[in-house]
């Protein structure tokens, strides 16, 4: 439970759900009008902290420097809509809608609050309106606060897409030139001279003779290899583009009223 003295210490805070997740951070606290005690905190929720919802602050504790709630992020997110720029105050009605949505007992509340001698810790769950803690705080020195919603943007990684690398087989057809070469006849004659006379005499005077010689020639043969030739992979490179968001937002003007010489002035 958030109590009166946590108040100034939480808002900004982060806030995590019952599992550990963000949910936003608190922008003020809702206190009862009767004790003073923290009621309801503020949460901005949303990409851009665009969205505000209540959530009990008896369901919330400090650890550290965040705010953790007994409830789940999609709980809070879903909460009852509240306009908390309206006044600063809660009415009943809005009040028995958030009590019911995070299954509190309105009646047993209500009675306890408001019994004789009754807890005064519980009286802070009286049905009186809340009033925000932003507001409280910006009327205590007589000046009153301005405020204006301003767009925080941010980026956020996400998938875009995937590619891989795969590897298929295909057949082409490949011509290469390789020289071969082959043994042709060739007669030669040569005269008869005293070195080779004997050669020549040595056979009959007129005989019949054959003489065989083999002709040989080279021919293609082709055979396959497989060779790495290159190595391939996929890399990754971060390019940078300009987009631009736009969004709404709301500000606050504050209009002189009375008697005065800047009566009807805005700022």
């Amino acid at each position: 439970m958030i109590t009166q003295n946590q108040v100034r210490t939480v808002i900004n805070q982060d806030v995590y759900d019952i599992s550990g997740e963000k949910i936003g951070e608190v922008k003020h606290v809702y206190l009862d009008e009767a004790t003073g005690r923290p009621e309801w905190l503020c949460v901005k929720t949303g990409l851009f902290g665009t969205k505000e919802t209540l959530v009990p602050a008896r369901a919330a504790d400090v650890v550290a420097d965040h705010v953790e709630v007994g409830y789940s992020k999609d709980r809070v997110k879903d909460a009852p809509g509240v306009d908390v720029e309206a006044d600063g105050y809660l009415s009943p009605d809005e009040e028995r809608e958030l009590y019911r949505y995070y299954d509190i007992d309105w009646d047993a509340s209500w009675h306890q609050a408001n019994q004789p001698g009754g807890a005064e810790g519980q009286a802070g769950w009286a049905h009186t309106g809340g009033r925000s803690e932003r507001e409280r705080l910006g009327r205590t020195d007589g000046a009153m606060t301005r405020s204006e919603e301003q767009l925080q943007v941010g980026t956020e990684t996400h998938r875009a897409g995937k590619a891989r690398l795969r590897k298929y087989v295909v057949t082409e057809q490949q011509q290469v030139s390789v020289p071969v070469s082959h043994e042709e006849v060739r007669i030669e004659r040569e005269p008869i001279t005293e070195a080779n006379r004997d050669a020549a005499l040595s056979g009959p005077d007129i005989s019949e003779a054959e003489y065989e010689v083999t002709l040989h020639a080279e021919r293609p043969v082709v055979d396959k290899q497989t060779v790495p030739v290159e190595r391939i992979r996929l890399g990754k490179e971060t390019v940078t583009d300009q987009e631009t968001v736009s969004g709404q937002v709301r500000k606050e003007h504050v209009e002189v009223e009375g008697d005065t010489d800047d009566y009807g002035r805005r700022f």
